[in-house]
């Protein structure tokens, strides 16, 4: 792929204009220019040298008054399958990347092309003409994390000598893969580097902090130390724990790794530990070394401040248990079985222990529309689906994904089905994938929409006379509420309410709603019970 065309040239345009352009690049050509009216055609001569010629002449050198377009000539015969994928994020994570191809279709290989330029390059190979077609469409110019893809067809010679009928067709997904890949797209370094790698095993909440934002931080620490980093985020799925290998010089690779801590000591500060000790990640380990008697001394005083904040814990998580109405404590595996949560207090309700019903009957199950980035769907699903099939046996909820409702939709809807404890649990651990993955900024809350559906005679009772009970709904929780009218009532006579916010706002306005519901449930039974001797005694 050492042939080049030359587009948007001017029709004054001369070869010794253009070698004067690639002169000025510092591009050999390894033959003359042939310049046609308004395009021209040149050797390089290596595809190494084509690359470069293309990332740096590209839209971004004028001649004549216009900017030349660069790009690999590829006869019309051979224009099938193939892509080149340029300008990726250099620190975009591969599961991410591989999200975004096959949503066009079944990806046949993805093989990154060595660069001698800061964002990333990869060939692709689509299993049909069509699929490629439609890829190029939607990709080229498409944002991504601020970079503007670039994306041309290049030569597919095995493709060009089979009929149609003999191409490979398929369903969306990937196939067999090309070389294998660890890190990200734009992780490999421009120096030889010592043969011995580091690798560190950092906390899963600082990776984000390392990383920054769109990859900014940990390019600026493989600029300043000359390193090859790669984080594995992918890796162990919800362990508590990655990994990152550094590889790069015997000083380089100490400036990273001191970068790296420092990172993670001031986010340590910033962020205060204990406040990661969220569901989807609750233990922590604890290291005691020393002597057999300084250990037992040390294991009894860890513990005794354990067992006090254990205790406290549970009384908390008692009083404030009414603010979440409908969830089972106790079966959200918080606590051991064998903790005791102690009982709602008896007596007479008071503005302050609101009259909620015990659920510590069989729960009903319901379900929930949670809309993700788009991007983050690989991250939910895990290798071969691995993460997607764990998290829903931690759940105990039926957890699936739906299909894209256009081929650049910027969300996908997740479709929860559970009781209040799963639905508790598995969008727990989502909203924290999402921010594990640095799927946001590692300042900001994960903020999702989730849809429930309600009955249309009970639309009214959530909204309330003039909104005030979703005014109300609102300031409690502090997520967004939003029931929106002239709404047509599906097949199941169910509309939609849309609650925007972070996790716990969420699961307030979630169950609150679900609280309603439950009400607007008793008193249409208690209306068909007054109703029916009623109307036996007319008889």
């Amino acid at each position: 792929m050492n042939k080049l065309y030359i587009g948007n040239l001017s029709e004054n345009a001369a070869p010794a204009d253009l070698e004067s352009v690639f002169k000025d690049a510092k591009i050999p050509a390894s033959g003359p220019f042939l310049v046609k009216t308004g395009y021209a055609f040149v050797d390089c001569p290596d595809e190494s040298w084509a690359l470069k010629a293309i990332e740096a002449l590209s839209g971004k050198v004028e001649l004549h008054g216009k900017l030349i377009e660069v790009e690999h000539s590829v006869p019309k015969r051979q224009r099938i399958r193939k892509l080149q994928i340029r300008n990726i994020p250099p620190h975009l994570q591969w599961e991410v990347l591989d999200s975004l191809l096959v949503q066009y279709g079944v990806v046949e290989s993805c093989e990154q092309v060595n660069t001698d330029s800061e964002t990333a390059v990869v060939n692709v190979t689509y299993s049909s003409k069509d699929q490629a077609r439609q890829a190029l469409d939607k990709l080229n110019g498409f944002q991504l994390e601020n970079f503007t893809l670039k994306v041309a067809y290049i030569p597919d010679q095995m493709a060009a000598q089979q009929s149609p009928a003999q191409q490979p067709r398929g369903r969306r997904g990937f196939g067999q893969r090309g070389s294998s890949r660890q890190g990200s797209p734009g992780s490999g370094s421009k120096q030889k580097p010592c043969d011995l790698p580091l690798r560190l095993l950092v906390p899963t909440q600082f990776v984000g902090a390392i990383i920054g934002k769109e990859g900014a931080t940990i390019r600026n620490i493989t600029k300043q130390t000359q390193s090859k980093i790669d984080v594995h985020r992918k890796e162990n799925a919800g362990a508590a724990e990655k990994s990152i290998t550094i590889l790069s010089t015997p000083e380089g690779t100490s400036a990273a790794c001191k970068s790296i801590l420092e990172i993670m000591h001031k986010e340590a500060q910033d962020i205060k530990l204990l406040q990661e000790l969220t569901l989807y990640n609750p233990e922590r380990t604890i290291t005691v070394k020393g002597s057999v008697e300084t250990c037992a001394k040390a294991e009894e005083e860890i513990m005794k401040k354990i067992r006090e904040s254990y205790e406290n814990d549970i009384a908390s998580m008692n009083l404030q248990a009414h603010l979440i109405p409908g969830l089972n404590l106790n079966a959200l595996g918080l606590f051991p079985p064998t903790s005791g949560m102690p009982p709602p207090t008896s007596g007479p309700p008071s503005a302050m222990t609101p009259p909620y019903p015990q659920f510590e009957q069989q729960s009903e199950m319901e379900t929930v529309h949670l809309f993700i980035p788009a991007l983050s769907v690989g991250a939910i699903i895990g290798k071969q689906g691995q993460h997607i099939k764990q998290l829903s046996r931690f759940a105990g909820a039926s957890i699936k994904i739906a299909p894209a409702e256009a081929p650049d939709a910027k969300v996908r809807m997740v479709i929860i089905t559970g009781p209040p404890e799963a639905q508790f649990k598995a969008q727990g651990r989502i909203y924290g994938k999402i921010k594990e993955e640095n799927f946001v900024s590692p300042k900001e809350e994960v903020k999702l929409e989730a849809h429930i559906r309600v009955p249309s005679f009970a639309a009214g009772r959530v909204i309330g006379k003039g909104g005030k009970t979703v005014n109300e709904l609102q300031n409690l929780s502090s997520a967004e509420v939003v029931v929106p009218r002239d709404q047509t009532p599906d097949e199941n006579d169910q509309v939609v309410v849309k609650i925007t916010g972070h996790f716990y706002a969420c699961q307030v306005a979630q169950r609150k709603i679900q609280e309603i519901l439950t009400q607007v449930k008793q008193h249409q039974q208690q209306k068909a019970l007054q109703s029916g001797p009623l109307q036996s005694r007319r008889k």
